[in-house]
């Protein structure tokens, strides 16, 4: 990552707007989203480190859910924020498990980076099916987006979900709504 060149955007994007560069609250702002954007857009060019799973003889092929998994990334658009929840369910195959921590890292890695919802949700979906190998997998992630609440439209409390199934999923055993919660 470049941070001199993003301090370099910064301080044009100030100086677009009309802002004085040298008032006190400014001064060290370039180097602030600098260092900011090394933390945010960690996940770019980076593929997350997919679970190879482990063999449990007691895991049989019943669902697994790991809910209200927290997630900040930026909209490619308009490079605000979009945040909220990513809900992932999976039915295990041959008894392959992975560890929650690992399920997680995987929604960190691909929010880290400017992206839509709908890819983000594909993306964490498709890296769970290649890693377990499992029977299926559903992915629903809900979300606030700032580009539609803070311009265009201006409309707060709008609500994203996507959805995600990969191979086979019991939907009829799964209700989707009951996780869903609001991310304001």
């Amino acid at each position: 990552m470049d941070l001199k060149k993003i301090e370099k955007g910064v301080r044009l994007i100030l100086e677009g707007i009309g802002e004085d560069l040298h008032r006190e609250g400014l001064r060290e702002t370039p180097r602030r989203v600098a260092e900011m954007c090394r933390e945010i857009f960690a996940g770019v060019g980076g593929q997350p480190e997919v679970p190879v799973g482990f063999n449990d003889p007691d895991i049989q092929e019943d669902l697994v859910a790991v809910t209200n998994v927290p997630f900040y990334s930026v909209c490619e658009h308009h490079l605000l924020p979009f945040f909220g929840m990513v809900h992932l369910f999976y039915c295990p195959r041959n008894h392959k498990v992975a560890g929650f921590s690992s399920l997680i890292k995987i929604v960190e890695v691909f929010s880290r980076r400017p992206q839509i919802q709908e890819r983000f949700t594909h993306q964490i979906a498709d890296a769970l099916m290649t890693a377990l190998e499992p029977q299926g997998v559903l992915v629903v992630v809900e979300a606030t987006q700032l580009c539609v609440a803070m311009r265009g439209l201006q409309k707060e409390g709008v609500r994203t979900v996507t959805q995600v199934v990969r191979g086979e999923v019991p939907l009829d055993k799964i209700n989707v709504s009951r996780y869903l919660q609001s991310v304001d």
